[in-house]
């Protein structure tokens, strides 16, 4: 069994000590502003736990890398289920020997949710931070939620309705894209950078974060860009990835037919997405990020077809896309499964780049959507933070003699 980064016993006495655990690299980011935002209102406190670089980068030891529990998909998750039973074993060992003050789990609801449930018996107040989409699909799974935590932070304004009629507290802080930054980039510092021409039409392509969703989309771009070349003359094909597929894209594009820019920091994703005419990006935060940043864009999506054909037959809302969920409107084209396919992506991309009235309208859509993702004057990471720390409050005061 993986050791604890740090010897249980080093438990600072100088403020409380938080267990936070993120599963994947858009809950890093997550971890990293929450970690912050805890530290200005809760002097001396420390962090065990599970995170990725930036998490890391923010005074986090991590247990284990989180590339270990970056998977998804019903069938692609199967070959690593008894590796995940290890390591969900080691978490919970660990919590168990630091018995921290409180514990946050940042979504991966398959692993999070499992710990949650196991650490109950502990009496450690616990907070999930991103609730579990079960509005979209496996509505009655909600069943199983009463007692696994205390507090369940939302990003969506309509999560905190869903819930309260199943009879969970659930609370809106507000959507963390809000503080990405990622309408702030440099059009004019992203050609420099790359030495791209200043008229040279640039497409973002968002394969996913995670290393079971990136292979199945990277082919079909490939695909795709040998039509575009002669469509669009001289367009640069842009790949913003985490640091955790970098290497594994990196390899899937070696034979593309237009050499893409790969970027795997955050400023320069931004500046790319300023430079943009379009984007095909998988569907979640990412579309709220391009969104922010007022570009065109196509949701495109490729799974196993039998994790296809199961959530097809429990979904219950009309999109899989966020931006078009919060829009309540197909506000950008979905082409998922059967029509993600080399030439009705061509054929979404040209009229991306080459219609202006088009993508206007997805610009005032997008306006509209950003406003409803605010849930006070406080930043979401800092909303967060106000939650967990009135939750210790109201536990020391149920302690006090």
């Amino acid at each position: 069994m993986t050791q604890p980064a740090t010897a249980p016993s080093a438990r600072p006495a100088a403020g409380p000590l938080i267990w936070i655990l993120a599963g994947e690299a858009s809950g890093d980011v997550l971890g990293a502003r929450l970690m912050d935002a805890l530290r200005a209102v809760l002097p001396g406190v420390a962090f065990r736990g599970v995170g990725g670089v930036r998490m890391q980068a923010a005074g986090l030891d991590t247990l284990f890398p989180l590339s270990d529990l970056a998977v998804m998909g019903l069938v692609e998750v199967l070959p690593r289920l008894r590796f995940l039973a290890r390591r969900l074993r080691e978490a919970v060992a660990d919590i168990e020997v630091t018995h921290p003050d409180l514990i946050v789990t940042i979504d991966s609801p398959g692993f999070t949710l499992r710990l949650l449930r196991r650490v109950a018996p502990l009496g450690i107040p616990r907070v999930h931070y991103v609730a579990p989409q079960v509005w979209a699909w496996r509505e009655h799974r909600v069943r199983e939620f009463p007692g696994l935590w205390d507090r369940l932070l939302c990003l969506l304004p309509f999560e905190r309705a869903f819930f309260g009629r199943h009879g969970l507290d659930a609370r809106f802080v507000g959507h963390p894209v809000l503080q990405s930054g990622a309408e702030t980039g440099s059009a004019d510092r992203f050609r420099a950078r790359h030495g791209l021409a200043a008229d040279a039409p640039i497409l973002i392509l968002m394969p996913g974060s995670r290393r079971s969703e990136a292979p199945r989309l990277l082919p079909v771009f490939g695909r795709m860009l040998a039509l575009l070349r002669d469509r669009v003359p001289g367009l640069v094909p842009v790949l913003p990835v985490s640091p955790v597929v970098a290497d594994t894209v990196r390899r899937a594009v070696a034979r593309w037919p237009v050499a893409p820019v790969i970027v795997t920091e955050v400023d320069d994703k931004h500046d790319a997405f300023a430079a943009a005419g379009a984007a095909l990006t998988k569907s979640g935060t990412s579309t709220l990020e391009l969104a922010l940043a007022g570009v065109p864009m196509a949701v495109t999506y490729r799974v196993n077809p039998l994790t296809a054909a199961l959530v097809r037959r429990q979904i219950k809302v009309p999109f899989v896309a966020m931006v078009n969920l919060l829009a309540g409107r197909a506000l950008v084209p979905e082409l998922l499964q059967e029509r993600c396919t080399p030439a009705i992506l061509t054929d979404e991309v040209v009229a991306l780049l080459r219609d202006p009235a088009v993508a206007e309208a997805q610009r005032a859509g997008f306006r509209a959507v950003m406003d409803s993702l605010s849930a006070s004057h406080a930043t979401p990471a800092d909303a967060a933070a106000a939650e967990i720390v009135g939750l210790l409050a109201e536990r020391a005061a149920a302690q006090a003699p």
